[in-house]
């Protein structure tokens, strides 16, 4: 997440999304490391940011039952 849409986010929520995002790139398998990440290529990033968003969909169909 770019630094500029983090400004007066929570600590708790910046925390839990940076949880998030570590999560969903083990599971794409794409090595994620705390603070700079801009060696990442472009289909790297994009698999980490589609399993987030496969992540929230399923968890939102899940709790709409």
């Amino acid at each position: 997440m770019a630094k500029s849409s983090s400004k007066g986010m929570v600590p708790e929520a910046r925390e839990a999304l940076d949880r998030f995002k570590m999560e969903a790139a083990a599971e794409v398998g794409v090595n994620l490391k705390q603070g700079y990440n801009g060696d990442l290529t472009s289909r790297q990033a994009g698999s980490i940011g589609g399993q987030m968003v496969k992540k929230m969909i399923e968890s939102y169909e899940k709790n709409m039952k």
